[in-house]
C-alpha cells in the first residue's frame, strides 16, 4: 500500500468473528439481512460448524480507514466445495487432472445459505466504489500470498455482483425460485390469481395434509423452546442421513441462534397424534422470509409443501413481507407460484489458462440459464390473461 496517511485504507483478515466487536460488525451489516448478523457467524463458529476441520476456516475482511472500520466482507478459506450451492466441482476436477491444486480457495459467502444479499457492507458516507476496487485488487493478492487458487463471491445482490464484474471479477448466473407478495390479503387471494385447475390442485394438496390429521404450530421468538430445538434438530439431521451424509450444522448452532436471534426466526412444526413429525425453520428479514432448513420423521403426501412453503406464504401475507426466498433448486416450486429469478456469483481464478476456459464456460452457461428462466416462467400457475414477468434477481 501507499505510505500511511489519514486517508489510508487497510485490509485486515480476521480468522475469527470474535476478532471484531459485535457492535462494530453489526453497525456496518445493518438489520435487514439476518445472515450478516455477528450473532449468526458467532453461532457458526462457537458450534464448530465453521472451522478448519469442516473446511470453512473464517477469514473475514475488515476494511479500516484512519483506524475506523468502514467496511466488512465475510470470507472463508476452504479446502472443499461443500455447502456452497454454486457448484464448481468440475473446475476442481479439471485442476486435479492437469496436476494443479484447486484447494485451498477463498470464498466470500454465507455458509450453507444460498440466499442472495449483501456480501460487502460499507459505512454510510464512504466511497463504496473505491472499497470494491481495493477488494478486487488486494483479495487476489492475498490469495496468491497464501497459495489459494481462486476467490469466489457467492450470492451477492445484483448491484454488488455487477460492481465486481466491472472490476474484472467474472460473473456467473444461476436461477432460483421465489414468491412475491403482490398485496395479497389472504392465501385464497393469492391463489385467486391461478388458473382454475392449478388453484384446485393446490387446495387439494393443503386439504390432503389436514385430512391426514396433521396440525401445525407457527412459532417465533421465545415460543421456540429448547425442547423444540431438540425435536427440530432430529428432523434436520434426517434430511442428511437419508443421503448417507453428516449434517453441516451441529445442534448447538440452533440453540445458539435461538438464544441470540430469536426475533429473526420462524419455526413451523407439524404435529400428528400429539407427536411432532416435521419442522421447517426460516429467517425473517426486513421485507423477506428466508426458508432454510426442514426435516421429518414421518412421510405424508404434500407435507413438505405445506410445512416449508404454504405456511411460509401465510406468514408473509400476515406480516406484510414482500418476498419469500425459498432457497436453492426445486422446479416443483414453479407450479406453486414461486417465480424463477436470476442469482449471481463472481469468480477470480489465479491461473490465466483456467481463467479463460472458465470465462468461456460462464458465457455459454449464462445463455442457457437465461433461456431456462424464460421457459420456466411459462409454467407458472397464474392465469394467462395476467402473466407474470420473471424477476431479474
Amino acid at each position: 500500500m501507499t505510505p500511511e496517511t489519514p486517508d489510508t485504507i487497510h485490509l485486515r483478515f480476521l480468522t475469527s468473528i470474535a476478532d471484531i466487536a459485535p457492535e462494530t460488525w453489526d453497525a456496518l451489516a445493518g438489520e435487514a439481512y439476518p445472515f450478516m448478523r455477528h450473532a449468526f457467524f458467532r453461532a457458526l463458529e462457537d458450534s464448530r460448524s465453521t472451522t478448519a476441520m469442516t473446511g470453512w476456516q473464517p477469514y473475514h475482511v475488515l476494511v479500516e480507514k484512519a483506524g475506523e472500520a468502514v467496511a466488512i466482507m465475510p470470507m472463508f478459506l476452504k479446502d472443499n466445495s461443500r455447502g456452497e450451492y454454486v457448484f464448481d466441482w468440475s473446475w476442481a476436477d479439471a485442476y486435479q487432472r492437469h496436476g494443479y491444486d484447486y484447494y485451498p480457495k477463498l470464498v466470500s459467502a454465507i455458509p450453507f445459505t444460498p440466499c442472495p444479499g449483501p456480501r460487502v457492507c460499507v459505512a454510510p458516507g464512504q466511497d463504496a466504489a473505491e472499497i470494491f476496487r481495493l477488494l478486487s485488487v488486494y483479495i487476489p493478492r492475498q490469495a496468491e500470498k497464501i497459495s489459494a487458487s481462486s476467490w469466489h463471491v457467492l450470492f451477492p445482490d445484483q448491484d454488488q455482483s455487477d460492481a465486481f464484474r466491472e472490476l474484472g471479477i467474472r460473473q456467473r448466473v444461476g436461477c432460483q425460485y421465489q414468491w412475491f407478495n403482490r398485496g395479497y390479503e389472504s392465501f385464497d387471494d393469492f391463489t385467486a390469481c391461478f388458473s382454475s385447475r392449478k388453484r384446485k390442485n393446490l387446495r387439494k394438496e393443503r386439504q390432503k395434509v389436514l385430512d391426514a390429521g396433521i396440525s401445525f404450530e407457527t412459532l417465533t421468538g421465545a415460543a421456540i423452546t429448547p425442547g423444540l430445538w431438540q425435536k427440530f434438530y432430529l428432523f434436520y439431521q434426517s434430511t442428511y442421513f437419508v443421503r448417507g451424509r453428516a449434517p453441516y450444522l451441529t445442534e448447538e448452532f440452533f440453540t445458539l441462534i435461538g438464544d441470540t436471534m430469536a426475533d429473526r426466526l420462524l419455526l413451523v412444526m407439524a404435529r400428528k397424534d400429539d407427536e411432532y413429525i416435521a419442522g421447517a425453520l426460516s429467517f425473517i428479514g426486513a421485507d423477506t422470509l428466508y426458508g432454510r432448513y426442514w426435516g421429518c420423521t414421518e412421510e405424508y403426501q404434500f407435507l413438505h409443501f405445506e410445512t416449508c412453503y404454504y405456511r411460509g406464504i401465510d406468514f408473509c401475507i400476515e406480516k406484510g413481507l414482500a418476498r419469500f426466498d425459498s432457497g436453492a433448486q426445486g422446479e416443483h416450486k414453479i407450479q406453486r407460484g414461486f417465480e424463477p429469478v436470476l442469482t449471481w456469483s463472481n469468480h477470480w481464478i489465479a491461473n490465466a489458462d483456467f481463467d479463460q476456459a472458465i470465462h468461456r464456460f460462464l458465457d455459454d452457461e449464462e445463455k442457457y440459464v437465461r433461456r431456462f428462466q424464460k421457459e420456466a416462467a411459462c409454467y407458472l400457475p397464474f392465469k394467462q390473461e395476467d402473466p407474470v414477468k420473471p424477476e431479474s434477481s
